[in-house]
């Protein structure tokens, strides 16, 4: 027997479970405004506030396990571990930050003039994409880096360089996608020039989607960052990035002490996926389709 349920009820139901998801999502959106407010704090005023060198070496205390006077323990050479997850994240943090602006600027400026010129130079400068896409990021970006000696810009220079490109795919795709609009065929048919066209009215429609790649990329930078750096070739192994303080713990896992390894790697993944969930809401902000699908 075929037990049938009413629609009042079936409405209730789809209530119910949209209810729910709002609540998951308001609840998600919270606590990555939480985890990213306070990374901010942490970096901008735990340096100049707390008096202590990150590099002083006290071999006394080398190794000791979390504890009131060292809540996140120490590191092989004595050096305390929250201070220097800290000093890292903050490292990590200005390299994913300054390279995702970059890779932003040259993705926009790429995926905008090809659509906007479309033809030839429009298949030219995709392929060209397509071309570096097969590539992997991770070996474009050790290829950069060991063309200069370890620092900070290097770094920099080779996340932008190997990250611009699903920018420009997105750009491109918006720009095309707005070029069908009346506003634009109006503004061709009164006489306005391409240019004028592509800054007045194609630039301004995709800056919500480039910012939007911008902020998705920050983590994506971060771990770009800390790869290299665990492999040796991105920043010097005595300036403190969430990867270098990684790969430095790994003779420690080894030995059985869990803290030089435990807590950079929170300090890299908490952050990364509170922006992530800023960035998923942002995405469904300005996209009315996928925001009525959340909302069912």
């Amino acid at each position: 027997m075929t037990t049938h349920v009413d629609v009042p009820d079936r409405k209730l139901a789809w209530r119910a479970h949209g209810t729910a998801r709002r609540s998951t999502h308001v609840l998600r959106l919270r606590v990555s405004a939480a985890l990213v407010s306070v990374t901010v704090l942490a970096v901008l005023l735990v340096p100049p506030l707390v008096q202590l060198d990150q590099q002083a070496v006290d071999l006394a205390v080398k190794l000791e396990p979390p504890s009131w006077a060292h809540p996140f323990g120490t590191d092989d050479v004595g050096r305390d571990l929250l201070l220097r997850c800290v000093y890292g994240l903050r490292v990590s943090l200005l390299v994913g930050v300054v390279a995702a602006l970059t890779a932003t600027v040259i993705g926009t400026a790429v995926g905008a003039a090809a659509g906007a010129l479309g033809g030839r130079a429009d298949r030219l400068v995709m392929r060209l994409v397509d071309t570096l896409s097969s590539v992997p990021h991770l070996l474009l970006g050790i290829f950069i880096v060991a063309m200069f000696r370890p620092g900070v810009w290097p770094v920099v220079i080779s996340v932008a360089l190997t990250h611009w490109l699903s920018t420009a795919r997105i750009v491109r795709a918006e720009v095309l996608s707005l070029r069908s609009r009346p506003f634009v065929d109006a503004a061709v048919s009164g006489g306005a020039s391409r240019w004028w066209v592509t800054v007045r009215h194609l630039l301004p429609g995709v800056l919500p989607q480039a910012g939007l790649a911008a902020v998705l990329m920050v983590p994506h930078a971060m771990w770009h960052e800390s790869a290299l750096s665990f492999l040796g070739l991105g920043l010097p192994t005595h300036t403190a990035s969430l990867g270098t303080l990684i790969q430095g713990a790994r003779g420690s896992l080894l030995a059985g002490q869990w803290w030089p390894t435990l807590f950079p790697g929170l300090f890299l993944i908490l952050p990364t996926l509170a922006i992530a969930g800023l960035a998923g809401a942002w995405r469904e902000r300005i996209n009315p389709r996928r925001r009525s699908e959340l909302m069912l």
